[in-house]
């Protein structure tokens, strides 16, 4: 018959969420009509259809301690085995103990993209939950990540690095200078850090040299983005670093896992090229509150306006230092 079935089963499954469209490629219960319904209500409905014999009661009560009125003593009691497919740490937490404390066992489940993990809780016989704890992850080393990636989680740290500074980090601390400048200043003046330089910088860039105040001046800042990000800082790599390059021991200074670069040649006819301009244009107008026109989704015109854009001739710098240590975290 099943878990559940007999005269004395009983599941009952809690899940204060409701559905959305993204869960429904993760399982098997739910379809597109149920979308905003609760999760534990249709699970048990679907379940309950599979099976007629199953003895399930859904609940919608968030797991911790502030519902401890709905899962008392009594309940835990009662339990025979614990599941848990939770999203945070603090509910696995509060369920391990509440499992240790009443001497139940607990099947501790949980994933992160396509990976997966199961953990058999016995009290005492094995170690709970709690009694240990992932490392913390380490952070993505800037040498590679900046200069020297040779895998393509450099390349997406590196690109959401770039994306938190220009379109989070910047409009914020604009904002918040614009708000309110006096108070801004002064505690610019009272940290008189890195940091606070760097703000400042950051916020004179983008009110004046960076300023966008019609749509082709977004198109203009995503033309030279695209000649910083793989023209330019490639050609002052090369120049810094040239291929027959060597370290201090006298090894060759471009062996693995470093990959010797080569900078872009931009083409408005390369579809990569011309979407980058175009993503980029427009989350800068969307920055500035910019109208973002139809041109976009025309390549041609698109390419038009960039064709507009003077971008200047490199000129590589003497003294310009590149990291080169791997073992260096921002």
């Amino acid at each position: 018959m099943g878990v559940s079935c007999g005269s004395q089963g009983k599941l009952t499954i809690t899940d204060d969420d409701v559905i959305e469209k993204s869960n429904l490629s993760r399982q098997f219960l739910f379809h597109d009509w149920n979308i905003g319904q609760a999760k534990s209500t249709i699970a048990a409905s679907a379940a309950a259809s599979i099976n007629s014999q199953l003895k399930i009661e859904a609940l919608q009560n968030r797991v911790g301690p502030e519902i401890e009125s709905v899962f008392n003593d009594a309940f835990w009691e009662n339990l025979t085995v614990a599941i848990n497919a939770l999203d945070n740490v603090d509910a696995r937490l509060y369920v391990d103990q509440r499992c240790l404390y009443f001497q139940k066992p607990l099947l501790e489940s949980g994933t992160l993209g396509a990976k997966c993990n199961t953990q058999m809780v016995i009290p005492y016989p094995t170690e709970n939950y709690g009694a240990s704890r992932d490392p913390p992850e380490k952070q993505a080393p800037m040498c590679p990540v900046h200069s020297f990636p040779h895998n393509i989680d450099h390349c997406l740290t590196w690109a959401r690095s770039e994306f938190e500074g220009l379109l989070e980090k910047t409009p914020a601390e604009v904002n918040a200078c614009l708000s309110n400048p006096v108070e801004y200043a002064t505690s610019m003046r009272n940290a008189a850090d890195a940091q606070a330089k760097d703000n400042l910088e950051r916020i004179l860039k983008c009110l004046d040299r960076g300023k966008c105040e019609t749509f082709q001046d977004c198109v203009t800042w995503a033309r030279l983005r695209f000649e910083d990000y793989f023209v330019n800082r490639i050609k002052q790599l090369k120049f810094t670093f040239p291929e027959d390059a060597a370290t201090s021991t006298g090894a060759p200074f471009w062996s693995a896992p470093k990959r010797f670069p080569h900078p872009l040649q931009f083409s408005a006819v390369d579809p990569s090229h011309l979407q980058f301009i175009m993503a980029a244009s427009i989350l800068r107008a969307e920055t500035f509150d910019i109208p973002v026109p139809d041109l976009v989704k025309n390549p041609k015109m698109l390419a038009e306006a960039v064709g507009k854009v003077i971008v200047p001739d490199f000129q590589p710098k003497e003294d310009v230092k590149i990291a080169t240590d791997e073992k260096a975290t921002r």
